[in-house]
């Protein structure tokens, strides 16, 4: 079975809406996989998921889910 990643919806995701546009999935994610260059810009991932879900949980918006 292929190991799941999370993908970010970009029609959705607005960091605007998280506390100085700091995105709360990127400072969720333990593994420092997904990134965020700058405050109000969204996020991406940089290297393979762990599926570990943290920035799932943490998206308010659910705008990241595990595929």
């Amino acid at each position: 079975m292929p190991k799941r990643t999370s993908t970010v919806n970009y029609e959705i995701c607005d960091p605007s809406r998280c506390p100085d546009g700091k995105c709360y999935s990127v400072q969720a994610c333990e593994h420092k996989v997904l990134v965020q260059d700058a405050p109000g810009e969204a996020p991406y991932l940089i290297k393979m998921c762990q599926s570990c879900g943290a920035c799932v949980t943490a998206c308010p918006l659910k705008a990241i889910k595990l595929m």
